[in-house]
């Protein structure tokens, strides 16, 4: 299960960082510049740049995501709640630090089974 945690971890916070920077920078620069500045094509690169990588790599963020809640156990509520998280800028890192502490919460208890509490 640690290995599973790590990919999540590793995959939460890639995806958090892009969304962070496509929609609070990206975007701002995109539609609140003046058309055809410097600012303006920069974040006209950032979203579409950016959007196609962060699209890819929140598919592959589902996939470890699901992965590690079912070795984890979780209920389906938490899983839900992750996922969902992982589209929101910032709530993102909640999520991921919440899941780590419950599959750490499990580690330390020895069981590699026990079901989370939603």
């Amino acid at each position: 299960m640690k290995t599973a945690l790590l990919r999540y971890r590793v995959m939460a916070n890639v995806v958090g960082v892009l969304l962070i920077v496509l929609i609070l920078v990206g975007v701002p620069l995109k539609y609140l510049t003046q058309d055809g500045t410097s600012l303006q094509l920069t974040g006209e690169w950032i979203t579409q740049n950016l959007g196609i990588a962060h699209g890819w790599l929140y598919m592959i963020f589902l996939v470890m995501a699901f992965l590690l809640s079912r070795k984890a156990r979780w209920t389906i509520g938490f899983t839900l709640v992750t996922l969902l998280c992982g589209t929101v800028p910032v709530l993102s890192f909640w999520a991921e630090h919440r899941a780590t502490a419950q599959v750490r919460a499990q580690l330390g208890a020895g069981s590699d089974t026990a079901p989370a509490v939603a």
